[in-house]
């Protein structure tokens, strides 16, 4: 098989099946708990730190347990993980319906935080990273973009569910709807990609282990967690924020919003721009935006142009930072083990993503104003964006340090855009 077919026939195949159950998946897993918050409060009488703290537990099995899924799709491919994930979805959703008890409750999220690590973003981006080589960027880009789209579309069909035929009824549909849309399409159309190596490029490391032991790992492994840190904080803590301004509940609901509509022509934008800058430059520069466009929000004031600017930048960033945070380990470290590698840097950006809310809630009631705050989150991300450069300048050394003729030493920032372009 010629090196590069794998971008083309099936590999498409895969991207689609993918965007479909993704889609499906993150809306009823991740975004549909928010729209059952209510009506259990209602029927139960637990309080909403009860009901979320489920939620938080489930996000952090979730870490912890993805370097082990990620060895079990490097060894066996997406098939059985991601069809075993969506039928224990399907199932303890089934058993959510009929729950009464509060640790029934978490025993159940429990279970799906372990499916999470087996169904969401990870296992699919590390399927497209192994059926990928010069379209990998783009064929990522279409999953998000499709996946993006869950919230908008899903979150309202949901609340309508619930509100026609209740909680407990509304999430048998939704088992059914999973059910036929994931465990299907995963158990029929995923398989794993031709074995026989598809890239010439030297990679600083072919396993786990030894990309465990580099810096480039290390570094963006640090470069994502602290993003991590700031775009969990700004998605919770933006609306309040915007409300102790004295901004109307309408405005602030609608800037909070777009922050995550915004990440839609941020991945598009990630490939052109790959075109034109080298790793180094565009891995840093989408980091160091995020943090950035921070500091429009502390000058921003009461005034809301100053606001929406820090959404779009901000917004765009995130979108940019999803797909750096899916191409980049194939990338640095080849996709043999991508799975693998992967997860190892899930468990801290997972740690990451649920201290972030409560620690800024810490702050806020030792402080009484979100200022020191957001001036915090302008040094962590600072601090992001010196460790991606770190890593990529570390990446860049290692290549060039790798038996390389000076003529392909000179091409290789340009490397990607040229083959993108043959193509």
């Amino acid at each position: 098989m010629h090196r590069h077919q794998r971008d083309k026939g099936y590999a498409w195949v895969i991207v689609a099946t993918l965007a479909l159950t993704e889609t499906v998946s993150w809306v009823v897993l991740y975004y549909g708990f928010a729209v059952f918050l209510v009506p259990m409060e209602q029927e139960f009488g637990w309080s909403r730190a009860q009901l979320t703290g489920a939620f938080s537990l489930a996000l952090l099995l979730s870490g912890f347990v993805a370097p082990l899924v990620g060895r079990w799709l490097d060894q066996r491919g997406p098939r059985l993980p991601m069809t075993f994930g969506s039928l224990a979805a399907t199932l303890l959703l089934l058993a959510w319906s009929r729950i009464t008890q509060l640790a029934a409750f978490y025993a159940v999220w429990a279970g799906l935080g372990l499916v999470m690590a087996l169904v969401l973003y990870e296992p699919a981006f590390a399927t497209i990273a192994k059926w990928f080589e010069r379209r990998r960027r783009q064929a990522l880009t279409v999953l998000t973009l499709v996946g993006a789209l869950a919230s908008v579309i899903f979150t309202p069909f949901i609340t309508w569910l619930i509100a026609l035929l209740g909680w407990r009824t509304a999430l048998l549909v939704l088992a059914g709807l999973l059910a036929l849309t994931t465990v299907l399409p995963h158990a029929l159309l995923l398989r794993a990609p031709p074995r026989e190596p598809i890239s010439p490029r030297p990679r600083a490391a072919t396993n786990a282990r030894a990309a465990l032991r580099t810096l480039p790992f290390w570094a963006l492994t640090a470069a994502l967690t602290l993003a991590a840190f700031v775009t969990v904080t700004v998605t919770v803590h933006l609306l309040p924020s915007l409300l102790d301004r004295g901004y109307a509940p309408a405005f602030a609901a609608s800037a909070t919003g777009l922050v995550g509509l915004m990440q839609i022509p941020g991945r598009l934008l990630i490939a052109p721009l790959g075109r034109w800058l080298s790793d180094r430059v565009l891995t840093t520069l989408v980091f160091l935006v995020q943090g950035g466009a921070l500091l429009l929000l502390l000058v921003a004031g009461h005034r809301a142009a100053g606001v929406l600017a820090f959404v779009v930048l901000f917004g765009m960033a995130n979108g940019m930072i999803t797909i750096v945070r899916a191409a980049r380990p194939a990338e640095l470290f080849g996709s043999a083990a991508y799975g693998a590698i992967a997860g190892a840097m899930t468990l801290p950006v997972t740690l990451a993503r649920a201290a972030a809310p409560f620690g800024a809630g810490l702050l806020y009631t030792a402080l009484g104003r979100y200022q020191p705050i957001w001036l915090a989150l302008v040094v962590v991300g600072a601090l992001s964006a010196g460790a991606a450069c770190l890593a990529e300048t570390a990446a860049c050394r290692s290549l060039l340090g790798s038996a390389r003729s000076p003529q392909t030493e000179e091409r290789l920032p340009l490397e990607r855009a040229s083959t993108d372009a043959q193509e």
